[in-house]
C-alpha cells in the first residue's frame, strides 16, 4: 500500500473513531445509572412551550427564574410545535440530556400541551430519575373540547398534535395517572381558561392542584396570562425551590 493510501485509511479511520465516540459519550450521558435526584439540590429548569410552539409566551417565567439563580432553558419544539407530541418529547430527552452534563437534575415547566408533553416525556425516557420537580401550567390532561371539534369537523385544519389532545385520545389514555412519585408534581389552572375547556382538564391526580380563583378569588387570569401572571410565576417559582411543594397561602 503507498503511504498516499496508507495516510487517507488513517485518517477515515480517526474520523470514524471520533464519531463512534460522540455517539458512545451521548449514549452513556442518556443511559448512566442515576439515583432518584435529591429535592434539596436543584438544577437545571426546561420550559416547554405549549401547542404551536410560541417560546416568546414564556419569557416572562423564564425572567422570573432566571432573577432567582436558575438556570433555565425554553425548548424548540419540532414542527412548530403541532407535530406528534412524541416527537416532541424526544426533543425535550434532547433538551434533558445535554442539561444533565452540568446539572444534577431537572426541573420542567409544561405550559399548556408542554405539560403533556413532560408526562409523555416522563414515562418514556425514565424520567423518575432525571426530574426532580414537574409542574403544568393550565395542561389539557384530560383533553380539550376545542381539539375534539377540530378533530371531528375540520381534520385537515387539526393536525397530529390536535388530534392526540382531543379528550378520549388513545395517547392520553395511556398515560398513567395519578402520576408516579417521585418526582413532585404541581399542576395550575384557571376557571377562566376559554382555551382548554373545561379548565379542570388540567387537573393531575398525584400532583399539588392549584385551582388559582380557589386560593385567590377575584384573581382573573385567562389561558395566555398563566405564564405571565405574577401570582402564577411566583408559585411556579417556589414550586422549584428546596422546600417540598405544598398548597400556596390565599393572595
Amino acid at each position: 500500500m503507498s503511504p498516499r493510501r496508507r495516510a487517507m485509511f488513517v485518517v477515515l479511520a480517526a474520523i470514524v473513531a471520533l464519531v463512534a465516540g460522540a455517539a458512545g459519550l451521548r449514549w452513556l450521558v442518556r443511559h448512566e445509572p442515576r439515583g432518584v435526584p435529591a429535592q434539596d439540590d436543584p438544577g437545571a429548569v426546561l420550559l416547554v412551550p405549549g401547542y404551536g410552539g410560541n417560546a416568546a409566551a414564556l419569557d416572562t417565567l423564564a425572567v422570573e427564574l432566571r432573577t432567582g439563580g436558575r438556570a433555565v432553558r425554553v425548548v424548540a419544539l419540532p414542527d412548530g410545535g403541532t407535530g406528534d407530541l412524541n416527537g416532541q418529547a424526544d426533543a425535550l430527552d434532547d433538551a434533558v440530556t445535554d442539561a444533565l452534563r452540568q446539572a444534577p437534575s431537572v426541573d420542567l415547566v409544561g405550559y399548556s400541551a408542554g405539560g403533556v408533553v413532560a408526562r409523555l416525556w416522563f414515562e418514556r425516557f425514565d424520567g423518575r430519575h432525571k426530574a426532580r420537580r414537574i409542574v403544568t401550567l393550565g395542561s389539557p390532561h384530560h383533553g380539550a373540547r376545542l381539539a375534539a371539534t377540530g378533530a371531528a369537523t375540520l381534520p385537515g385544519a387539526c393536525p397530529t398534535a390536535c388530534q392526540q389532545l382531543a379528550p378520549g385520545s388513545a395517547l392520553l389514555g395511556a398515560l398513567p395517572e395519578p402520576v408516579p412519585r417521585p418526582p413532585q408534581w404541581l399542576s395550575v389552572w384557571s376557571q377562566q381558561d376559554q382555551t382548554v375547556v373545561p379548565p379542570d382538564s388540567a387537573r393531575l391526580a398525584g400532583a399539588v392542584d392549584v385551582d388559582l380563583q380557589r386560593y385567590c378569588p377575584g384573581l382573573r387570569v385567562s389561558h395566555a396570562e398563566l405564564p405571565v401572571d405574577p401570582y402564577v410565576t411566583t408559585l411556579v417559582a417556589d414550586a422549584l425551590g428546596r422546600a417540598a411543594i405544598r398548597p400556596p397561602e390565599p393572595c
